[in-house]
């Protein structure tokens, strides 16, 4: 099978698949490509109501494919870092559900989720120093966001991989689940998501990640809004709420 990115929808949540097994999923410069507009599509689709980035088999990703490097190294940063900086952007929650391998590019896809719940057994490194690549400034800034900058600079100056007890430890990952409990435990969290006031999420998403610019634009969308008085009906009436208000589609 050629290097791809698959997706379905199950239940409001969108899940993408990194697949390029015979290199443990690393990114082809088509696959970085294929990123933005893909979550685009996503993004504009009211049915969607959270996003889960996972990779195929037993390994995340192992980052760029290396063999790429050698035509155009700078190009190929270009479109990771595009890549990257979509995901962030995604206006819904992103959970990135990791196994095996999540080195390079695959932690700086991971580091652009909301959230990320791994595996036992699985790695985590950010490896330009072995390859003496500038790592680029935006994705360094949102790792020192993630983990602080001590622990920045441990991964970054040495390109040592990390167990998954050190990425709980320094923040990097949100959960560890045992063998066998990653996708049960996904499942269930997103299921959480999707049954919570997108409105909410939305505005503390911009918010969590540092739009200053916005304050005046949530205050305005929570003046009378539906879902604050289904809320409140809801609790009041001890049953689930149903969350109407969602997020418009560019059209």
């Amino acid at each position: 099978m050629e290097p791809q990115l698959s997706h379905s929808v199950t239940g409001s949540v969108a899940t993408v698949v990194i697949r390029h097994l015979p290199k443990r999923n690393a990114m082809t410069p088509a696959m970085w490509r294929a990123l933005p507009p893909l979550l685009g599509a996503l993004a504009d689709d009211t049915g969607v109501r959270a996003l889960v980035l996972t990779g195929e088999g037993g390994t995340f990703c192992a980052g760029a494919d290396i063999s790429t490097l050698r035509e155009s190294p700078q190009e190929v940063q270009r479109l990771a870092v595009a890549a990257e900086e979509a995901l962030a952007a995604f206006p819904k929650p992103t959970l990135a559900a990791v196994r095996g391998h999540c080195v390079g590019g695959g932690t700086q896809l991971a580091a652009a989720c909301d959230l990320r719940f791994a595996q036992e057994g699985a790695v985590f490194g950010v490896t330009p120093a072995r390859l003496g690549i500038v790592y680029p400034a935006s994705s360094t800034r949102r790792l020192v966001s993630l983990v602080g900058p001590s622990a920045a600079k441990y991964l970054l100056f040495s390109g040592e991989l990390i167990d998954t007890a050190r990425a709980l430890r320094t923040g990097l990952v949100d959960e560890v689940l045992p063998v066998g409990g990653l996708d049960r435990r996904v499942a269930e969290f997103t299921a959480v998501l999707v049954s919570r006031s997108q409105l909410t999420q939305a505005a503390a998403k911009e918010f969590a990640d540092g739009r200053t610019d916005r304050d005046a634009h949530w205050n305005g969308r929570a003046q009378g809004n539906i879902d604050m008085a289904e809320g409140v009906a809801a609790f009041l009436e001890q049953r689930q709420p149903r969350f109407d208000w969602s997020l418009p589609g560019r059209g």
